[in-house]
């Protein structure tokens, strides 16, 4: 076992290392002519982002002082982000390269073409046919003109033998002098030593910087909108779910869903009261916060989640853990959350009015014995009654069907968060984001309100739900 790990690892080092080295050859040694402090600027910009990376990841986790964490955390989440952006606009790049060398090498040929039709005709490429009218063959002296008269003979010396003199030759178009070579072009597709617009720098260089420079643009233009996305706060997404068993009484009923707000070295408290608020602005009847709330402990994050406290629903708020609360101290989160106001449901069920809401761990908790217990929370209700599940992984939708619930609502997946990152997702969860049916319950996966990581998505908009409850009777 231990030497599939190290296996595994090497290959990951060895796939990270091979991709930021093509990265860098893209960016840096393909866009100047020789070694020199660009290209050492350049790796020592990859290598000391990816040092960032590991530090903050390595800091986060081990429980470093909160000072720290930020301190790494903002340059080194968005160089992850930025690192991923960059090597998939350089791959996208390598489809550009040749379109764009082949459409200058058309030019040049064209131009080269025009150039020769003008050297034999003895017609400038620019120059008008009246223009090639009036030209006068080398050699040949002006024609006087009537209103030019003979100059006077002035000189008394004897008449001597005119000494012909030869008209002077234009220079021809193949001599040296008459050429224009690139070169710094090498052995670089057909035009290479013919006469191009591009002599300098050459055709190739010119190419790699102009791609280097369009991919590091769309890099960082995506992930600057990308993170402007999450810092400005989640969208409320309103999705109607009918229920079968649902009353008609309770036809209509709004459940407010958030997930993954993780409070963090870069999510604090600012961006805690902006989830708040949104969530109060939709008035719903019942708040659902399923998991991952935090990335961090209660000591260095209870001041960032204290807004929490201010959640407004008519049949109050409630939480379940995710897997992030048990890389955070769990148990502290719970007892938090409670002081705050909220309605932990470990394994547990209340009854509502007209429908039972129930809630199970994460199934992470199983490391510490406190993995999800759909007996406790599921086995003894009434299953003549809705039942409305909070289980913050999509995987525990196969659970819920066989304890006869009729909606799951989870979270967990972030929508992939970071295309292509949906692929990954879509992989590892039955469902990456919205409602989908499994039997006879359905299950809603919402994209979460904030980001791990990275502060920033792509393709993955941060969404809080208004689930509304609709009865079939009605």
């Amino acid at each position: 076992m231990v030497v599939v790990f190290v296996l595994a690892a090497l290959l990951v080092v060895g796939v990270l290392v091979t991709a930021n080295w093509y990265v860098w050859r893209r960016l840096f040694r393909d866009t100047t002519r020789a070694p020199g402090p660009v290209r050492r600027i350049g790796a020592a910009v990859i290598a000391g982002g990816w040092v960032l990376t590991v530090g903050a990841l390595v800091a986060e986790r081990a429980g470093a002082p909160f000072w720290l964490q930020r301190v790494l955390a903002w340059p080194g989440f968005l160089w992850l982000a930025l690192s991923l952006y960059l090597l998939l606009a350089v791959l996208a790049g390598e489809i550009v390269r040749p379109l764009l060398r082949r459409y200058l090498e058309r030019r040049a040929a064209a131009r080269q073409a025009r150039a020769t039709t003008g050297a034999e005709t003895g017609v400038e490429p620019s120059a008008s046919p009246a223009a090639a009218d009036e030209r006068i063959p080398a050699g040949t002296a002006p024609s006087k003109t009537p209103d030019t008269p003979d100059a006077p003979q002035t000189s008394d010396a004897p008449d001597t033998p005119d000494t012909p003199k030869a008209p002077d030759a234009p220079e021809s178009p193949d001599t040296p002098s008459s050429r224009t070579t690139d070169t710094t072009e090498g052995a670089d597709g057909p035009d290479a030593g013919a006469a191009s617009p591009l002599a300098r720098p050459s055709r190739r260089l010119f190419v790699s910087r102009v791609v280097a420079g369009a991919a590091a643009a769309a890099a960082v233009g995506t992930v600057g909108h990308g993170t402007y996305g999450v810092l400005s706060g989640p969208k409320v997404k309103r999705v109607t779910v009918p229920l079968a068993r649902l009353p008609r009484a309770a036809h209509g009923f709004r459940i407010a869903v958030v997930s993954d707000i993780h409070l963090g070295p870069v999510l604090g408290r600012r961006f805690a009261q902006r989830v708040v608020d949104t969530i109060n602005s939709t008035q719903p009847d019942l708040v659902a916060v399923v998991g991952d709330l935090v990335d961090g402990s209660v000591k260095d994050l209870g001041p960032a989640a204290a807004p929490l406290s201010q959640l407004k629903a008519r049949h109050g708020a409630y939480f379940v853990t995710g897997n992030h609360e048990y890389f955070s101290g769990a148990e502290q989160w719970v007892a938090e959350v409670r002081r705050l106001g909220l309605l932990p449901l470990e394994n547990a069920r209340t009854e509502l009015p007209h429908f039972d809401l129930a809630g199970v761990n994460d199934v992470a908790g199983e490391d510490e014995g406190q993995g999800p217990d759909y007996a406790r929370a599921l086995g003894d209700r009434d299953r003549s009654r809705a039942c409305v599940l909070l289980a913050h992984q999509p995987v525990q939708i196969h659970d819920a069907v066989d304890h006869g619930v009729d909606l799951q609502l989870s979270g967990h997946t972030h929508g992939g968060q970071l295309w292509p990152g949906n692929l990954i997702a879509g992989a590892a969860n039955p469902t990456v984001a919205g409602l989908e049916r499994y039997g006879d319950t359905q299950l809603y996966v919402s994209r979460g309100a904030g980001a791990w990581g990275p502060p920033t998505r792509v393709g993955a908009p941060s969404d809080i739900t208004v689930i509304e409850l609709a009865s079939r009777k009605a």
